[in-house]
């Protein structure tokens, strides 16, 4: 490990703490670098899951090298914070909160970089190409790997359903008989949801939409995750960015994969569950926070969104 004149410490990852536990392998960050670890889990044959929670003390770069038998391609969601990967040739990834990035390789080198008292939690899935061969053939799989370069195939907000099964997957709420069944089953789900657009065949709606339609689809959302709490209706939103109702929903449903009010849902159920991890507030605060009036309507939209009443995080915060 050593110092950089840019003041970034860099450590091998393979230098860092590792401990094999009966169900995983966890790394830990060295004490004078911050707090945090990562955990892989090895699902099925070519299919791994690895959580990573770190919040280094200083700006970080952990280096490594990829070099497998195989191409693999790695499904990254972006649960808090920032990170990025940069190869020897200075190419960077950028893996940002609330998006799925899906990346693959055959063999790189590089460092993947945290920003210091940065909290950063990801989750990824990293699958070998016999296991992609397996669920989408041969044919499809091989045309996402170069040899020898890293790719990014597509960065996209994560979706509602995959954001549900990664809450519950991280919770792990069951008996430890079944963890990796359900462990399994809970991947599964995430990565047929998450997948899926890269198999489909998007040329005819490719030619649909264009640049400017896609800057009127982002401004809309970020009006949305700015104005939650009292957001405008579609159609003055619709207004507001250019646009008439009937457009801005075909612009959500292909940029997004939901409509406006799920996007809204989304924002306000995820707002509030961080709201409730986090904090000791009352059900009726978090419930004021996201933009309800009555604290049994948010509680059966929350139940009905997560599966998992808010009081059950509010009580896991304070336990």
């Amino acid at each position: 490990m050593n110092l950089k004149a840019a003041g970034r410490w860099r450590i091998k990852n393979d230098d860092l703490p590792s401990q094999q536990l009966a169900d995983c392998l966890k790394q830990s960050l060295p004490d004078e670098l911050g707090q945090g670890h990562s955990a892989m889990f090895q699902l099925d044959t070519d299919l791994n899951y690895i959580e990573t929670h770190y919040q280094p003390s200083q700006d970080l770069a952990v280096l490594t090298r990829m070099d497998q038998p195989e191409p693999r391609l790695v499904v990254t969601l972006g649960m808090k914070g920032q990170s990025r990967f940069v190869d020897k040739q200075g190419h960077e990834i950028i893996f940002n909160e609330g998006y799925t990035s899906i990346t693959a390789f055959h063999a790189s080198v590089g460092e993947r970089q945290y920003q210091a008292q940065n909290d950063m939690a990801q989750v990824r899935f990293s699958l070998g190409k016999t296991w992609l061969d397996r669920y989408f053939g041969e044919k499809n799989s091989a045309r996402f790997f170069n040899k020898n370069s890293i790719r990014l195939l597509s960065h996209r907000p994560i979706s509602n359903t995959a954001l549900i099964a990664t809450r519950q997957l991280l919770a792990c709420d069951v008996d430890a008989s079944v963890k990796r069944l359900f462990m399994h089953g809970q991947a599964m789900s995430i990565l047929a949801t998450e997948l899926s657009h890269l198999w489909r065949d998007n040329q005819e709606n490719a030619s649909i939409f264009h640049q400017k339609d896609q800057d009127i689809a982002h401004a809309a959302r970020s009006i949305l995750i700015n104005e939650f709490k009292n957001p405008p209706s579609v159609s003055a939103l619709s207004k507001r960015v250019g646009t008439n109702q009937f457009k801005l929903k075909q612009l959500f449903h292909h940029y997004f994969n939901t409509t406006p009010y799920g996007l809204l849902l989304a924002i306000r159920m995820d707002n509030a569950y961080r709201l409730l991890e986090t904090s000791s507030c009352q059900i009726d605060v978090a419930a004021d926070y996201v933009g309800y009036n009555h604290a049994s309507n948010f509680s059966a939209a929350f139940s009905k969104y997560f599966g998992i009443s808010p009081s059950s995080i509010a009580k896991r915060h304070k336990s």
